[in-house]
């Protein structure tokens, strides 16, 4: 009776790994597909994606799209994900934050976090000049292509940050690969300076600001970013980060984090 329990309890587990694996799918797709097809890509039964996406849809995890039987990420967790952003400070408290930016600096401000070994946008909020860049808001990225990246990684050692960051992620859009070591070089000069800037690897034509976020322990939990045309950013370099070196201290603070270490614009 123990064995046939613990076998119960196993399948159990199994379906729930493999629904949340739909779910997951399906966010980072970010398309409505047809459950032949999930299966296919994701390499299980089809009658156990059928069995679970019937069971997401009468859920309303899942939703129908269309007429010819795809489904896509459901209503119910739209509610679910306010529901998480009013308790999760982090979110909540950086609206006020993004929006002022945005407004100070006409430029596109975002903040940004980890997700697994990717980096992606959590909140943005777009500035007021007429021509505007933008990352779609949890869009998963190469850490290596972004100017957040050196910083959301800067609490782990050398060997950690290789062993997190698949090795291909080191090839660049441009074709090129960056040398895992100068990335590491940059990682830990961004937490020197308290904040990282470049020509962005991904947006053509775009120069990225990145300051970091500590949360009461001092570890960098996220990061507040500019990203502006690549000769408005660098002739404006200073004021503008200034004004994300102010944002991200306040975000900091209203988590907690006291120390303040004023960093060095080399330009």
């Amino acid at each position: 009776m123990e064995d046939r329990a613990d076998d119960t309890v196993s399948r159990r587990t199994r379906g729930l790994d493999r629904a949340f694996e739909i779910l997951e799918f399906l966010r980072v797709r970010r398309k409505p597909m047809r459950p032949n097809e999930i299966a296919l890509e994701i390499g299980a039964p089809r009658s156990s994606i059928y069995e679970l996406v019937n069971l997401l849809l009468r859920q309303g995890m899942l939703d129908y799209q269309g007429q010819d039987g795809k489904v896509f990420l459901g209503r119910k967790l739209y509610f679910l994900g306010t529901a998480y952003a009013d308790q999760f400070d982090l979110i909540r408290e950086s609206e006020d934050f993004l929006a002022r930016l945005a407004e100070e600096t006409r430029e596109t401000a975002q903040l940004c976090l980890l997700e697994g070994n990717k980096y992606t946008v959590a909140v943005m909020r777009e500035g007021s000049r007429a021509f505007r860049i933008s990352s779609s808001i949890g869009e998963l990225i190469s850490i290596p292509w972004t100017a957040s990246g050196r910083l959301l990684v800067s609490h782990l050692s050398d060997p950690e940050i290789l062993a997190f960051i698949p090795p291909n992620d080191f090839n660049l859009p441009n074709g090129t690969r960056l040398d895992p070591a100068s990335f590491i070089a940059e990682v830990r000069q961004s937490t020197i300076d308290g904040y990282f800037t470049f020509n962005s690897a991904v947006e053509t034509f775009a120069h990225c600001f990145a300051v970091p976020v500590h949360q009461a322990d001092g570890q960098c939990v996220a990061t507040v970013c500019l990203v502006t045309p690549q000769e408005d950013g660098i002739r404006n370099h200073r004021s503008l980060l200034d004004s994300l070196l102010t944002a991200a201290e306040g975000l900091s603070v209203r988590l907690g984090y006291s120390a303040r270490r004023e960093p060095t614009d080399k330009r």
